[in-house]
């Protein structure tokens, strides 16, 4: 027997967990009941976690991302979906009551695999004491709801960034890994998918629209794994902007990487393409979705008061069978999680 019908949680120690370890992966045990083991012990972990953050073994981590690159190879580079779906968009994990919003947002849209779910990318890395904790349920999740469960490559997943900005540091600092195991996320970044198409009329990334971009076949021939390049194509789709007060045309980002494109450039590329739809994050937007080119592009930003300032609402973005879409909010959370069962806002828009 596998668990012997033990609870995780239940009395899993540390030591159990190794030796358990070792049995998985000495013995060739079959590998859904290894993901749907590795789930409960990344599940039990991460809601047991404190300020200080809660030390998962780097066995367990490794698995996961080793899975998740397995999947994400196996499936393409431009995925192709089909509705009912729900988009989210920027997830970062920006303080430690934030963990708790993304337990909200899928108390709000259901827990997999009761709804199928699009991540567009940032799936909380950077900027956050837990990244690891979140990244790990996210993959989790990947490895056991593959079909079901689709996570977008973000420019916080790129070694470049993450560097940077926090990620690399929690891997290696405060005694909880090492670069050994920042470079094995970056291993698994690599081979994210980097856009996804839904019913072949919502297209769907991270960052933006690219000049570059003439084909999808040009998207679907790109070999993993992949960096991102400091210009070009892949760059473009996760870095670029909407402009600002409706410019038209290409233009120069504040970021100082890739372009802003106006909704002439939206609407040409959705004729072109035969699509109605651009869905993408990337930025921060006070109601957690914004409208751009006369409602043919949206912006999703999903992690509710990002970096405790900008007092901004998440939103989830539910499309359904008939490709009608549907927001639902996510206020700011108090800092105990005992408001998850408080009932959320809903704002329908018919696209």
């Amino acid at each position: 027997m596998l668990t012997e019908n033990k609870e995780v949680g239940t009395g899993w120690s540390h030591e159990e967990r190794w030796n358990l370890g070792w049995r998985l992966e000495s013995h060739g045990v079959d590998r859904r009941a290894h993901v749907e083991l590795e789930l409960q012990l990344v599940q039990h972990s991460i809601s047991q976690f404190t300020a200080r953050g809660v030390q998962l073994l780097e066995y367990e981590i490794k698995y996961l991302c080793t899975r998740g690159r397995e999947i994400f190879l196996e499936q393409p580079i431009l995925l192709e979906l089909e509705a009912p779906i729900k988009i989210c968009g920027i997830t970062l994990l920006t303080c430690h009551c934030q963990y708790y919003d993304l337990l909200r947002l899928f108390e709000s849209g259901g827990f997999p695999p009761e709804a199928n779910y699009l991540f567009l990318g940032d799936e909380s890395v950077d900027r956050g004491k837990h990244s690891l904790e979140t990244i790990c349920l996210l993959l989790a999740y990947k490895s056991k709801y593959p079909e079901n469960f689709f996570l977008l490559r973000g420019n916080h997943e790129v070694a470049s960034t993450n560097r940077v900005y926090g990620f690399y540091d929690e891997c290696k600092c405060k005694r909880r890994y090492n670069i050994k195991l920042w470079k094995t996320f970056t291993d698994c970044f690599n081979c994210m998918p980097i856009a996804a198409i839904i019913d072949d009329k919502i297209f769907a990334m991270h960052g933006g629209l690219s000049p570059h971009l003439q084909s999808m076949d040009q998207i679907r021939r790109i070999m993993r794994p992949t960096d991102i390049p400091d210009t070009g194509l892949l760059c473009d789709l996760l870095w670029a902007d909407p402009s600002e007060a409706g410019s038209t045309g290409w233009g120069e980002s504040d970021r100082g990487v890739s372009f802003t494109f106006g909704p002439d450039i939206v609407q040409r590329f959705l004729d072109k393409h035969g699509m109605d739809l651009i869905c993408r994050a990337h930025q921060v937007v006070e109601d957690g979705y914004e409208f751009f080119a006369k409602r043919h592009l949206v912006t999703v930003f999903s992690a509710p008061n990002y970096c405790g300032e900008f007092e901004n609402a998440g939103a989830i973005m539910s499309v359904d069978e008939s490709l009608l879409c549907s927001f639902q909010l996510l206020r700011p959370a108090s800092k105990k999680p005992k408001v998850w069962g408080k009932k959320k806002n809903e704002k329908k828009v018919n696209l």
